[in-house]
């Protein structure tokens, strides 16, 4: 008895101590867990607030992801990902994505559509992911129609801490890229890092989408980008304001002023303004797009002992941000209105000869009308042209 027990304790121990290794060589095993990927982030507002620091990752990370009810036939998610600040800065920023319900039916992966959106305000309650309704609609719903996946940024500090960096160019071309590495990172949403990228916007949208093109080559070159849509765009930002000066569309200088206050705060915007222009600054924080009304032809010497637009630092930032310094990664679709009464339509011209003269496929469209009903009167000519991208056809050039 004692001898067979001794031997039963030994097989015991040679059990336990195989089962021993095999558990500890599968611990040290790579797995994918439930924890690799980004968690559902916070409930209202808080989600806007990301965890400081920011966790380890790089741009276009998912940081986390709530979903939220469907739309237009679509999966919707709302999310936190991780991109950088006009200065190069790693940031946080939010955005939608926005994935059909029904399966994808086309060749290849589903494609994708980083969409930079237009202008909705300066103030946290302005985000495009907050704000209702959705004047874009016209541009995304037939994107969703033919079952493309949509992102959808809110840009630099629109929602999330920090100002928002109005038009200006390096940020929002970053945060319009990180947009679709952010969709295709996120676990839920299903798309491939093999799908054909598209990048579309209108006015500040506009100005997103082109930046975005421009940086994309050294930025995001992973991306397989097929197409670039952008309208209303402006491009050399002083010839912008010389036409919003006095006019109409005052209120979007004001609100460009902020943003580049904003994106680089040695350009000191406070010690240009006068009484006026301080009252105006610290009222107009949180202002949204409608704010712009109040302010029809104003001028800038209205708010200021010197013009911002004669020192040499907004000089130099301006031109930083002037669109047409570099060949975009894929072939162009640039549309103005014949009458826009806020963005110059020769400077929308002379960025089409400059992506011209650097050998990028240009197409080039006017639509008859003002500023906003350019952009309803464009919307099915952006999707042609970018339907045509995904199909892998040669675009029609007007260089």
């Amino acid at each position: 008895m004692r001898t067979r027990n001794t031997g039963r304790s030994h097989r015991a121990a040679r059990r336990a101590a195989l089962a021993a290794v095999v558990l500890a060589s599968l611990s040290l095993a790579p797995t994918a867990t439930a924890a690799d990927d980004p968690p559902q982030g916070p409930s209202g507002d808080s989600f806007y607030q990301p965890p400081a620091p920011l966790p380890p990752g790089v741009s276009g990370d998912v940081i986390w992801w709530r979903e939220l009810p469907p739309a237009l036939n679509a999966r919707t998610y709302l999310v936190l990902y991780r991109s950088r600040s006009a200065t190069g800065e790693p940031i946080a920023v939010t955005g939608r994505v926005m994935v059909p319900t029904a399966p994808w039916s086309g060749p290849g992966e589903r494609p994708i559509v980083s969409v930079a959106s237009g202008t909705r305000g300066v103030g946290d309650d302005c985000a495009p992911s907050k704000f209702q309704p959705d004047y874009e609609r016209p541009l995304i719903d037939p994107m969703l129609q033919r079952g493309w996946a949509v992102a959808i940024t809110d840009y630099e500090g629109l929602g999330t801490p920090g100002g928002h960096t109005y038009v200006v160019g390096r940020s929002e071309g970053r945060s319009v890229l990180d947009a679709a590495r952010a969709a295709i990172r996120l676990p839920v949403a299903g798309l491939s890092e093999r799908a054909p990228v598209a990048l579309s916007g209108y006015s500040q949208g506009g100005g997103g989408a082109a930046w975005a093109g421009e940086l994309a080559p050294d930025y995001a070159p992973e991306l397989n980008v097929v197409g670039i849509a952008a309208g209303g765009t402006p491009a050399d930002l002083p010839a912008v304001s010389r036409k919003l000066d006095g006019g109409v569309g005052f209120g979007f200088m004001l609100m460009t002023a902020y943003g580049f206050d904003s994106a680089y705060p040695e350009l000191d915007l406070r010690s240009f303004l006068n009484d006026r222009g301080r009252e105006v600054y610290e009222t107009e924080q949180d202002a949204c797009v409608d704010a712009v009304a109040r302010h029809a032809f104003q001028h800038i010497s209205d708010f200021t002992t010197s013009d911002p637009m004669d020192d040499p630092r907004w000089q130099a930032r301006l031109a930083e941000n002037e669109l047409g310094r570099a060949r975009p990664i894929a072939p162009v679709y640039l549309f103005h209105g014949t009458d826009d009464e806020l963005i110059p339509r020769d400077q929308a011209e002379a960025l089409r000869d400059r992506y011209c003269s650097a050998g990028q496929s240009v197409t080039w469209r006017t639509f008859p009308g003002e500023h906003v009903s350019t952009m309803v009167a464009a919307a099915p000519s952006v999707t042609e042209f970018l339907a045509a991208r995904f199909d892998g056809e040669d675009p029609e050039s007007d260089c």
